[in-house]
C-alpha cells in the first residue's frame, strides 16, 4: 500500500509538471503572437484602413509617462543618494572615496535607472492594463468589438504597446538625470565637490554605448510589461475575483521578467 501511494504521488507531480509545462508553453506562444499581430497592425493598419489612432496612443503615453514622472523622479532620486551613501561608506576602506562618481555613474546608467524605472511602470501601468482588459472581457465588451468588426489588438492592445515602448525609455532616461544629479547633490555635502565637477567626471567616465545599454534594455522590459498585461487580461474568468488575480499575476510576472531579462542582457552584452 505504501508502495502504491509514493506510485501515485510520483504520478501526479509528473502530471502537475507536465501541465504547467504545456500552460507555460501555451503562454509562451500567445505572448509571441501578440507581438506579431500588433506589430502587423501598427504597420498595416493604415494600408487595410483601420490605422492605430494616435489620439489613443496619446492617451496612453500620459497615462503610462506623464504621470508616473513624480514616482519615478521620487524613487530615482533616493536610489542615487543610496549609492552614494553606500559607494562612499565602501570606498573609505581603500581610501579611495573621491573615486565614488565612477561606481554611481554606471550603476544607474546601466543598472539601477532602467530596472527601477521597469518595476515602477509594471506596477502602475501594466496592472492597469491587464485589469482593464480583464474588465472588458467579463463585461463582454471586447466581444462586442468583434461584432463591430474592430480588431481588439489594434484598438486597445496597439496604442499601449506603442506608448509604453516610447515612454519607458524617456521615463528611463528622465531616471537617469535624476538619479546623477541626487547622488551629485550629496557627494558635493559629503566629500565637498562641486556639482561641476562631478558632472564633469561622470560626462567623462559614460559613453554613449552605456547610456544606450540601459536605454536598450528598457524598450525590451516596456514590450515585456505591455506584452504580459495583455495576455493576462485576455485570460480572466470568474468575474471581479478573476480581474483581481489577473492584476497581480501581471505586477508579478512582469517584475519577474523584468529582473530574469535584465540579468540575461547584461552578461550577454557584457561577454
Amino acid at each position: 500500500m505504501a508502495e502504491q501511494a509514493t506510485d501515485n504521488s510520483a504520478a501526479r507531480f509528473v502530471e502537475r509538471l507536465g501541465r504547467g509545462t504545456v500552460r507555460g508553453v501555451e503562454e509562451l506562444g500567445a505572448c509571441g503572437m501578440l507581438v506579431f499581430e500588433t506589430l502587423y497592425w501598427i504597420v498595416s493598419g493604415r494600408r487595410m484602413r483601420q490605422p492605430v489612432r494616435i489620439d489613443a496612443i496619446f492617451v496612453q503615453m500620459m497615462e503610462t509617462g506623464i504621470g508616473a514622472i513624480p514616482i519615478v523622479a521620487l524613487m530615482a532620486g533616493t536610489i542615487g543618494v543610496m549609492l552614494a551613501i553606500q559607494g562612499i561608506h565602501t570606498l573609505k576602506i581603500f581610501g579611495a572615496e573621491t573615486q565614488v562618481t565612477v561606481g554611481i555613474a554606471f550603476s544607474v546608467v546601466r543598472e539601477f535607472a532602467p530596472l527601477i524605472t521597469g518595476i515602477i511602470v509594471a506596477g502602475r501601468s501594466g496592472s492597469a492594463l491587464a485589469a482593464r482588459l480583464g474588465t472588458m472581457k467579463i463585461n463582454q465588451e471586447i466581444d462586442a468589438l468583434h461584432v463591430m468588426g474592430i480588431n481588439p489588438l489594434r484598438f486597445l492592445v496597439a496604442p499601449a504597446l506603442v506608448a509604453m515602448m516610447v515612454m519607458v525609455p524617456a521615463l528611463t532616461l528622465f531616471s537617469d538625470f535624476v538619479g546623477l544629479l541626487a547622488a551629485g547633490l550629496y557627494v558635493g555635502v559629503d566629500l565637498g565637490i562641486s556639482l561641476a565637477a562631478y558632472f564633469d567626471r561622470v560626462i567623462e567616465i559614460l559613453s554613449v554605448d552605456d547610456l544606450m545599454h540601459g536605454l536598450g534594455k528598457s524598450a525590451l522590459f516596456a514590450i515585456l510589461i505591455g506584452v504580459i498585461g495583455v495576455v493576462n487580461g485576455a485570460s480572466v474568468s470568474g468575474g471581479a475575483e478573476g480581474v483581481g488575480k489577473v492584476t497581480t499575476r501581471a505586477v508579478v510576472q512582469s517584475i519577474a521578467a523584468i529582473v530574469v531579462t535584465d540579468m540575461i542582457f547584461a552578461f550577454a552584452v557584457t561577454r
